[in-house]
């Protein structure tokens, strides 16, 4: 992952008070701006291996393949005062790409869920979702919930997902979700297509993955795995595995 040296630096407090009246474009506009100027914690920078593997009915071959995972949901500002930050598919596409990412499938929450060292219980909020303070008193609380334990977190967050539904005619500007784990692993929310893309609220998080995977010892960029019938399985669980990017606006 090549993470720009960090310019016009805000913290993530700093953020949420510039931000408190923001729609969503002027947010997201805001969020890519500072990611792609660096302004990422330094912990984010460190990607987490996670293993995944499958084995072939037919020949019994074993595919084993590591992915590397961002350790938290996309988040700015500085080592001591960051926040996590809630953003369109479009917006988190820009960052994916400038930092040669690719966005989770359905399966691939569940693996870093399964992964994680860190599992809050999920906290539902239910008055002005899509406010920008909604956002960060949903950052504070699970701050509230980590107490400062370190490592790959989830279960805390709705992910943006990339998904074969989206290919679907009707669906071409829709936003897919899923997750939110709750202790015993079952996801609060099942595979979602149902808003259009620009509906962001507190419980969606963004979730970056190196777009390169090492299988079976050899790096292989994700859609070439997405595109072979066989290994698309390590990565994804649904019958069509052919959505592999939104739109970059």
């Amino acid at each position: 992952m090549n993470f720009p040296g960090a310019r016009q630096i805000i913290t993530g407090s700093e953020f949420y008070r510039i931000a408190a009246a923001m729609n969503w474009a002027a947010r997201d506009s805001l969020v890519v701006q500072q990611a792609l100027n660096g302004n990422i914690p330094s912990f984010y920078r460190h990607f987490v291996p996670v293993p995944v593997s499958i084995q072939d009915t037919l020949s019994g071959k074993k595919y084993n393949a590591v992915i590397y995972v961002a350790p938290d949901y996309l988040c700015i500002g500085t080592e001591k005062d960051w926040a996590r930050v809630n953003i369109t598919p479009y917006a988190a596409q820009r960052i994916a790409d400038s930092l040669h990412c690719f966005l989770p499938t359905r399966k691939l929450v569940d693996v870093i869920y399964s992964a994680a060292r860190v599992r809050p219980a999920p906290v539902p909020l239910f008055a002005y979702r899509d406010s920008t303070p909604t956002m960060w008193q949903h950052h504070l609380i699970i701050e509230g919930q980590r107490r400062g334990r370190k490592g790959l977190i989830a279960g805390i967050k709705k992910d943006v997902v990339l998904s074969g539904k989206l290919n679907d005619a009707n669906k071409t500007d829709r936003v897919a979700i899923y997750g939110w784990h709750k202790p015993d692993g079952v996801p609060i929310q099942p595979l979602y297509t149902g808003h259009v893309y620009w509906w962001v609220d507190y419980s969606q998080g963004i979730r970056l993955i190196y777009r390169k995977i090492k299988v079976n010892g050899q790096w292989m960029e994700y859609t070439d795995i997405l595109s072979n019938p066989l290994l698309r399985r390590l990565i994804c669980d649904e019958s069509d595995c052919n959505y592999t990017r939104y739109p970059v606006l």
